[in-house]
């Protein structure tokens, strides 16, 4: 018996979906993994009508994407469902590195206090996608289960999407279609699109192990652990008791017989050494690839997450990625739609998604080389860099079992305003919002928390009685323009300004973080990534850098 009971979703019969003429809605989602789903949910709170398309009734099976970063868990907190996947999920921070059995090398991935979020938490994949579809439901999404998409044509205006159910066959437009069908996507080979990259020649098995153990919660990873000699191991701890193992196979595995129980017991019996009692929940295989298609956007098709660019495993990327595509896209949608911005925004979500996905997939690559050499020279680096790693702290930093996803600083996207005045530390135009804690009426809060789903600014101030009475008319007259900002005064101590939220730095994070200096500015995005910032509140300037951010030049 597993540890989890896999949901069934309710079958709707798309009956009122079966018209001629073909009826056209403003967005369908195919896919509902966890990049469609966040897509699906941002869209509402946007306030758009969805349509979502899956080919099945109920979550994946086995632990799948099982490590969710910090970028990805406050977007998942801005998407309503972060805190009961912390609470559910394994929250860590320290990872380790062996070599046999001797650690070498050790990371820690939040080691500065005053984040709201750990650098990681584990959960198997279905609880993520449960809890998605359970938001998705609750917010009004039109999810149509057991309808898989069998046709895909794209015109300039709109897509035609053929659609087949148990009740039969129907077509459907979209004013926009949101592709996240996966690595295998059927809607991008059904439109021949191209997806390029390296196949590595090398197999990994999973195995999810249900057992008692009282390893710490920690990433531990081995380069040739006697239970394993001449591969590599990664453990992980999981909710529910239930532990993700990778053993490296080789590319000679036939990944069928190693799948067979009598092939996986051994391994695992070999690795935990003693006679503990434990229950194979789920086994697969994968290949490590890293491939991209060239472009993210073709007409009305808007390509997410795996279905868009693939990378391997270690390192967390795939679905970490794929949630930040979706963060990335639906508020530039959600303003073309309503007509506040051209097309021209959506170009936008290619240059910058297909930035990060190059960068993921040139760490990627690195760590794949690193754990999997393929020639004799990268295996003397690699096994040079493991020896010299445990007595020389330089070394260290060339061990790598995996570069763990990060967010990306899209630091030259088209839609920043570049800095006018100086400012030090990470968050310049481009940059993810860093977190603080502050306080709101005297409650403890995160910064985070209050940012998302709007263009925001944001003023810092020592007390609130700094700020004259035409700067707070003109911070509050932000929100009545096409594009509103919502404007918030961040102040090192307490006070009210009537009509206008306050935050109070009570550590004085937020001031480290960003270079908070008395009557600086902040412009930032809908997806919690900085804009612009100056030293000083210009109203003419702010809306030159909205103009700029929304491509409404």
């Amino acid at each position: 018996m597993g540890s989890y009971t896999y949901p069934k979703f309710n079958y709707v019969a798309p009956t009122d979906l079966m018209t001629q003429p073909p009826q056209r809605r403003p967005l369908i989602v195919i896919g509902a993994g966890p990049v469609g789903l966040a897509a699906a949910i941002d869209a509402r709170l946007q306030g758009l009508e969805v349509l979502l398309f899956d080919e099945d009734d109920s979550v994946s099976v086995g632990s799948r994407a099982v490590c969710y970063a910090k970028r990805t868990l406050e977007i998942l907190d801005r998407l309503g469902v972060g805190q009961p996947l912390c609470e559910k999920g394994v929250s860590w921070n320290i990872g380790r590195t062996f070599k046999q059995q001797e650690e070498v090398y050790q990371f820690n991935l939040v080691p500065d206090p005053g984040h709201k979020r750990p650098g990681m938490i584990n959960l198997q994949q279905y609880y993520l996608e449960e809890a998605l579809v359970n938001r998705a439901l609750e917010l009004g999404v039109d999810i149509r289960w057991k309808c898989q998409v069998a046709g895909v044509t794209s015109h300039d205006d709109h897509a035609c999407v053929r659609v087949s159910s148990p009740d039969g066959e129907f077509e459907i437009e979209a004013e926009w279609l949101v592709v996240g069908d996966g690595a295998r996507s059927p809607v991008r080979r059904m439109l021949g699109l191209d997806i390029e990259g390296h196949v590595f020649k090398d197999r990994f098995l999973i195995a999810d192990v249900v057992m008692k153990a009282e390893f710490p919660a920690e990433r531990w990873f081995w380069f040739d652990p006697p239970f394993h000699p001449g591969q590599s191991v990664l453990l992980h701890k999981q909710a529910d008791n239930v532990w993700r193992i990778d053993f490296q196979l080789g590319w000679d595995a036939d990944p069928e017989e190693e799948k067979k129980p009598e092939r996986v017991l051994p391994r695992l019996q070999a690795m935990l050494g003693d006679e503990r009692p434990f229950e194979l929940e789920w086994v697969s295989i994968y290949t490590f690839q890293c491939r991209r298609m060239k472009d993210f956007r073709h007409k009305r098709l808007l390509f997410v997450g795996d279905s868009a660019h693939q990378v391997s495993p270690f390192g967390a990327r795939g679905a970490n990625s794929g949630i930040q595509d979706a963060d990335g896209l639906m508020w530039k949608l959600a303003l073309v739609l309503r007509g506040l911005a051209p097309q021209a925004l959506l170009d936008t979500y290619n240059t910058e998604r297909g930035f990060a996905a190059d960068e993921n997939i040139l760490n990627s690559t690195r760590s794949t080389d690193f754990l999997t050499p393929k020639t004799s020279t990268s295996r003397v680096f690699r096994d040079a860099a493991l020896a010299l790693a445990r007595h020389h702290p330089f070394a260290r930093k060339l061990v790598n079992s995996g570069r763990l996803s990060v967010p990306s600083f899209i630091t030259e996207s088209a839609l920043n305003t570049p800095d006018t005045d100086v400012f030090e530390g990470n968050m310049l135009p481009g940059a993810p919002m860093d977190d603080a804690p502050i306080q709101i009426n005297g409650q403890d809060a995160w910064l985070l928390d209050q940012m998302g789903h709007s263009f925001q600014c944001l003023v810092f101030v020592d007390e609130v009685g700094q700020l004259d009475a035409s700067t707070r008319q003109a911070l509050m007259d932000l929100s009545d323009g096409p594009v509103p900002v919502h404007a918030a005064v961040i102040s090192r101590h307490a006070g009210a300004i009537e009509g206008q939220p306050v935050y109070v730095d009570t550590q004085a994070l937020f001031a480290k973080r960003y270079d908070a200096q008395v009557g600086s500015v902040w412009l930032l995005r809908p997806d919690q990534h900085v804009c612009a910032r100056w030293r000083h509140f210009n109203p003419a300037q702010l809306q030159a850098a909205l103009a700029l951010a929304t491509c409404n030049l």
